[in-house]
């Protein structure tokens, strides 16, 4: 049975950093491509990053400069640090893994909140 768990959320003032961490079981971690993704109120979901098994990054361009993924093979958990948080940046966190080939199915984790405010 594929998990992944979220952690990591909460309140944050706005210019603040915060760690989130997911934490997969049931799946051969170092060849999924783990991402991070987020859903605001009465948004889509929207992209925020995403890491292959190998290392390579992609961050949404928005976050650029401010989200760090990265990830540990070993104990098959995948990061995102956060910086200079902004309100705009309020939202539930979702993990993601996925293999990357056609028609791979996408698992998912409940979602961590963040909430960036005063």
């Amino acid at each position: 049975q594929v998990q992944l768990v979220e952690s990591g959320g909460g309140l944050v003032q706005p210019g603040g950093s915060l760690s989130l961490s997911c934490a997969a079981s049931g799946i051969s971690f170092s060849v999924y491509t783990m991402g991070w993704y987020r859903q605001a109120p009465g948004k889509q979901r929207e992209f925020v990053a995403t890491i292959t098994g190998g290392g390579i990054t992609n961050v949404a361009d928005s976050m650029k400069g401010r989200f760090t993924i990265s990830r540990d093979n070993a104990k098959n958990t995948v990061y995102l640090q956060m910086n200079s948080l902004k309100p705009e940046d309020t939202a539930v966190y979702y993990c993601s893994a996925k293999l990357t080939i056609p028609g791979a199915y996408e698992y998912w984790g409940q979602g961590t909140q963040v909430t960036v405010s005063s």
